[in-house]
Parts: C-alpha cells; structure tokens; sequence
C-alpha cells in the first residue's frame, strides 16, 4: 500500500506520495502539488527541508553522526582505501578491481598533461589573485581546451572525461599555489603516487630535490577521502542544477568552485585560522575567546565547532583529528597559532557548556591545522577542499544526467509591488 500525505487548501484536499529511502528515509512528493493545486507550490528557504533529487551517491545522518559513501562508512574507507580508491567508488558505484584501479591510474596520469596555453593564463594573473578565484577560471578554460561535450550515455566517453579532470586539476592546483609562491611552473612525476605527486608538484624546489613524508602523504590522503561528498551542499547542488541545463561537465565543475568560495561553505576552515590570528594578535588568550563564544551578547563566533548538518561529533573529524596530532608531532612545527588551535580543542572537549551542545571541534577545524603545519597558505585552503571534493561533484553531475533530471527551475513566492502604471520621466 502506498502511503500518501494529505494537504487540504481552501477546502480543497489533495494527496501527495509519500516515499522512502533505502536507509527509512521520507519525503512528501510534491512533485506534482503545483498541477494539482492550480498553482500551489511550497516555500522553503534555503531547500533545508527539500529533497531536490533521489541519489545513490552518499549517506548522511547527522542525528547519528554518520557519513557514508554508496554504503561504505567513512571510517573504514579513510582507513583501508585511497583516494582514488574512493573516487572510483563515487563515481562508478563501485570499488574498483585490482585491474580497474591499475588502469584508472594510469588513464589519470596519461591525462595529467595541460595545454601549455594554460600557462598563459596563469600567467596573467597577479600574486595578489585568490586562489579560488585563480581555479575556478582556469577549470573553466578547460572547457575552450576541450570543447565536445560528454555523451553521458557512452560508458567510453563518461570515463575518458572523468581521467581527464582527475589527471589535470592537480596539475591546476599546484599551478595556482605555485603562482602564489612565485615558483615556476612544472609538471609532477608520473612514476609515483597521486596524492604523492600532489605534494610533490606544490612544494618541490626547482634547486632541489623533493623528499616524500608519509605521514604528510597519508594525512592529504585522509583530507581529499575526508572531503570526497557530502551529498546535496551548496557547490553539490550548485553542479547539479548548473548540469541540469546539460552545460558541461568543466563548466559546471568551475561553477561549484566558486560556490564553494563562500566561507559558509568551503571557506570554513580558512575562516578558523583567520579566528586564531584574531587571537594571536589579541595576547593569545584561549579562556577570553571561550568566554566570548558562551555569551550570547557577544558578536564573536567561534570558527571550526560543532556543524549545522551533524548534532553529533562530526564523523570525519574524529578520523583526522589522529592525522592532525601525527603531522604536528612528525614535523615538530613551533606555531603559536597551532597553540592556540590545540588550547581551544582541549577546552571544548573539557567545558560543559560545549560539551552538553555537542560543540566538538570539526573537519574544518582539523583541516586548517593540517594545511597550515604543510605549509600551505591560508587562502589556499578551499583550494585543496575543492581537490578533494572533485569527484563527488562529478559523481552528482553524472547521475543527474544518467536520471534524466529535468532542468533546475525552483519557483519563488512573489512579495513585490503589484501592477502599476508606467509614468512618463518629467511627471514624477
């Protein structure tokens, strides 16, 4: 039997379908409320109480604390896969064979080389330039580089578009960082890892020769699965609906980069290291700031704790929070800004007050600390957000092309002037 739910308007009475996830998740379909109702539609700003898809991408329960990608927790793909690993997962549904994973390596790196005009545009840029800014446009020139659009429906081309950008917005990464640093622009190494040849294409020093750190390799590693999907946020959402007027995939991929910008959504974790400056350059003082944060009058807003989607500790941030204390320790990096980082993490674990509004430390709390012991700019730090974010985004957009989801057109409740006559320039 279908369950359905009754809306009764001016008397009127009309019944919606009411279906269920996979994981007893429920949704009123109002899909068709407007046709129904001659013209009614919902109101829900922000979509916070709105299904805009069904999706067999990611899992979400922020109630319970838990993140799943196509079924598998968080916990035990940031501690037996890789990132590729994860991508595939996202992408294609599955986790790949032993052959499949070979292959995808090595489809990546023979993508992984940039037109060389690329450079030009790079170039062009100031120092000054913010890196989202920086990458967003030149995600965005790679659409005039490779101008045929995806045939969603051939399997062949959907893979060779995925190798493509996982070969070379790494490349694009590490160019936007390099830009910044002033370094000259190269190309990585093929014969060693992906996540590897990251760090090995941001930091290496055209005089030397670059030494590879695991615990930095599989702190990154942790950081990009970490970052992968997180079902229908802004940028996600912003793909989405970007693809649903069957723009590109680059272009649509360049539009949830500057959704991810916001520092509501991606710049989160810039935002916390901003806060800890604000601190440094005010004595240092930790208990002053956690007074500040508990009262109420108070305008300042304590960066990196607690989430507006998990009531729980955040699921990823438990995972990194271990990469965190491994980097700090590894590199013995003398940061009074870390010491402030490491005294408000240890008086919200302790405090009552954050502890009973479960105000734990989150993902982005620990990401900024990550990025900064690396070496890694502030302003950066959205930057490698959007790296590890990549592929669930080109995962959404696929299936949303595959479902043959209509064009995104949300509708709006109308509260300006009613119709009024026009009146000539010299009678008002």
């Amino acid at each position: 039997m279908v369950k359905t739910a009754t809306i009764e308007i001016d008397g009127q009475k009309t019944e919606l379908p009411v279906i269920k996830g996979t994981e007893n998740e429920s949704a009123i379909d109002v899909s068709k409320l407007r046709s129904a109702t001659r013209g009614v539609i919902t109101l829900d700003p922000g979509y916070k109480n709105t299904g805009s898809c069904e999706s067999a991408i990611t899992f979400l329960d922020g109630e319970k604390g838990i993140l799943r990608y196509r079924g598998y927790s968080i916990e035990e793909l940031a501690e037996k896969a890789d990132f590729l690993e994860v991508a595939y997962l996202l992408i294609f549904g599955e986790l790949p064979t032993k052959e499949q994973n070979d292959k995808f390596h090595d489809d990546i790196r023979a993508e992984s080389i940039v037109d060389e005009d690329i450079k030009k545009i790079v170039d062009a840029f100031p120092k000054a330039a913010h890196p989202m800014g920086v990458i967003a446009s030149l995600t965005s020139a790679l659409t005039s580089f490779n101008p045929s659009s995806v045939n969603v429906n051939s399997e062949e081309a959907m893979y060779k578009s995925v190798v493509r950008i996982l070969g070379k917005f790494p490349v694009l990464v590490a160019w936007t960082f390099r830009k910044k640093e002033g370094l000259p622009l190269d190309y990585g190494d093929n014969e060693i890892g992906y996540v590897e040849n990251i760090l090995k294409m941001m930091f290496r020093k055209p005089n030397g020769e670059y030494k590879q750190n695991k615990i930095l390799v599989d702190a990154l590693d942790k950081l990009l699965i970490l970052h992968a999907d997180h079902e229908q946020n802004c940028s996600t959402s912003t793909v989405r609906i970007v693809g649903s007027s069957h723009a590109g995939l680059f272009a649509s991929l360049s539009a949830g980069i500057s959704a991810l910008w916001g520092p509501l959504h991606g710049g989160a974790n810039q935002a916390v290291l901003e806060m800890l400056e604000a601190i440094k350059a005010d004595d240092g003082d930790t208990k002053k700031y956690m007074a500040k944060a508990k009262d109420k009058s108070d305008p300042f807003r304590l960066m990196g704790f607690g989430h507006r989607v998990y009531k729980n500790f955040d699921p990823r941030a438990k995972i990194i929070k271990k990469a965190a204390d491994e980097v700090l320790a590894d590199l013995g990096v003398e940061d009074p800004i870390l010491d402030i980082a490491k005294g408000l993490e240890k008086e919200a674990l302790e405090d009552q007050y954050f502890v009973d509004r479960r105000l734990y430390p989150n993902v982005d709390f620990y990401s900024g600390i990550i990025y900064r012991a690396m070496g890694i700019p502030t302003d950066m730090f959205t930057v490698m957000f959007a790296l590890g974010r990549l592929p669930g985004w080109i995962a959404q957009w696929r299936e949303m092309r595959l479902r043959k989801e209509p064009i995104g057109r949300p509708r709006q409740v109308y509260i300006g002037e009613t119709e009024r006559k026009f009146i000539p320039v010299e009678e008002r």
